[in-house]
C-alpha cells in the first residue's frame, strides 16, 4: 500500500511516553505482579515495549476483539475473535489497548473480564480520542490524547497495512 503519512507523534515521543507509563505502572504495582492483556492486533507493539520496561513481575495473555473490520469507523458491535488462554482470577489485570475512541470495545471488555474475578482491572492505552467517546470508560493510563483523526503506525493499521511504522501518523 503506497500512502503519504504525516507524522503526528514521533518515534522518540512514543518511546519516551512508554517509558514514563512503565515507570508509573511499576510504582503503582510495587510488591505485586501485573497481568497484561494485549488486545490484538493493534496493541502488540505497545504491549511488548511496555512490558519490557515494567520492573515488577509481568505475565501476558492476548485477546482479539473487533468492532471495526476493515472500516475506518466502529460498527458498534463488539466480537471476540480470540479469548484468553488463562484464567485471570485473583490477578492484577491491565488491559493494554492501542487506541480508544468510542469506548464501546473497552466498556464491553471491562464488563466481561470483571465477571472472571480478577483482583483488580485497569486500562492502559497508547492513544485516546476522548471527543469520540459514546460510552463512559475509566482509563487509568493514557499515553497521548489525540484529535479525531484516522491514525496509523505503531500497531494501528489501515486495511492491515502501515502497522509497522515506528511512529503514529495520519494518512494524507
Amino acid at each position: 500500500m503506497a500512502a503519504n503519512v504525516k507524522v503526528m507523534i514521533s518515534e522518540e515521543r512514543v518511546n519516551q511516553r512508554i517509558k514514563e507509563l512503565a515507570e508509573q505502572i511499576s510504582k503503582d504495582y510495587e510488591g505485586k505482579s501485573v497481568h497484561l492483556i494485549c488486545i490484538l492486533k493493534g496493541s502488540v507493539f505497545f504491549s511488548c515495549d511496555l512490558a519490557k520496561r515494567i520492573t515488577v513481575p509481568v505475565t501476558l495473555d492476548f485477546m482479539s476483539v473487533s468492532s471495526y473490520g476493515n472500516e475506518k469507523v466502529s460498527s458498534g458491535r463488539v466480537r471476540i475473535l480470540k479469548d484468553l488462554d488463562e484464567s485471570i482470577q485473583g490477578k492484577n489485570v491491565l488491559i493494554v489497548e492501542d487506541i480508544i475512541d468510542s469506548g464501546r470495545t473497552l466498556s464491553y471488555l471491562m464488563d466481561l473480564l470483571s465477571t472472571r474475578s480478577p483482583e483488580s482491572i485497569e486500562i492502559c492505552t497508547l492513544l485516546d480520542k476522548p471527543e469520540r467517546r459514546v460510552t463512559d470508560v475509566k482509563v487509568k493510563y493514557v499515553g497521548f490524547e489525540i484529535p479525531d483523526e484516522f491514525v496509523v503506525g505503531y500497531g494501528l493499521d489501515h486495511e492491515q497495512y502501515l502497522r509497522n511504522l515506528p511512529y503514529v501518523g495520519v494518512v494524507e
